[in-house]
């Protein structure tokens, strides 16, 4: 199962090539692009430690875990990620929506008029 963020967002460092996969999410409220080091499952938000938005998390809601870069797996998908996986290879602007038994295959709605009746 693929779990959403509502915080997942790429971004560009201004006046670098650096890309921040996900963004802090309170520091986001405030225009800030800071990379986040936690990712809380409950509250569905990212913090970073800089401006030290998780002490913040943590104080607040002390039951909460979170989850450092260290553990990956307990993050969400980036919501590029997902989409790129999600797109079709034939059709770049349909999603794979459908499932083709016979091929054994995801497929988008065009493909499925054209390849998979």
């Amino acid at each position: 199962m693929i779990k959403m963020a509502s915080f997942s967002k790429a971004t560009l460092t201004k006046g670098s090539d650096s890309v921040i996969d996900f963004c802090c999410s309170p520091c986001q409220e405030h225009n800030i692009d800071q990379l986040a080091e936690f990712y809380c499952n409950n509250c569905l938000k990212f913090y970073c430690a800089k401006s030290k938005c998780i002490n913040l998390h943590g104080e607040l809601f002390g039951k909460h875990v979170t989850y450092g870069r260290k553990d990956p797996s307990k993050w969400p998908v980036a919501k590029e990620v997902e989409d790129f996986l999600q797109k079709c290879d034939l059709h770049e602007d349909k999603r794979l929506e459908l499932y083709c038994d016979d091929h054994s295959q995801l497929c988008c709605p065009n493909c499925v008029l054209l390849n998979h009746r």
